[in-house]
């Protein structure tokens, strides 16, 4: 049976991490060697530990797989539509520093919004 880019062998769990701009859920060692998918350009994670300890996170709830997130209104729902397919966390926890949430918002031209619940959308945002 071949292997998926995504698969994860069970003894790998424990390394798992999320990162905190798009949630998306990978080892640390790809995040080492690849980066985030959907972030790096702003993040650069790629070859960084400092970075991916600071804009990743071992603390999520939950799991999500899309596999069509452009047509997926979970997607839509956790605001994931624009990102590539994968696994995702509805939650993650965790503060991202200062200097990366300013990177984030100036690169996205949005209002960086936590991935942990504790900040809401705005109300007229759709």
């Amino acid at each position: 049976m071949p292997q998926s880019e995504n698969y994860v062998a069970p003894g790998q769990h424990r390394y798992l991490r999320a990162c905190m701009v798009c949630s998306i859920v990978m080892t640390y060692q790809r995040f080492r060697e690849q980066g985030c998918p959907n972030c790096e350009e702003f993040l650069s994670l790629q070859g960084s530990p400092e970075q991916i300890e600071a804009c990743t996170s071992q603390v999520y709830e939950g799991l999500i797989t899309l596999t069509n997130p452009s047509k997926s209104w979970v997607a839509r729902w956790q605001r994931l539509n624009n990102y590539i397919p994968g696994v995702y966390a509805m939650k993650v926890s965790g503060t991202l520093p200062d200097d990366v949430r300013t990177a984030v918002e100036d690169e996205t031209g949005n209002k960086y919004i936590p991935r942990d619940g504790t900040e809401e959308e705005d109300p007229g945002r759709e």
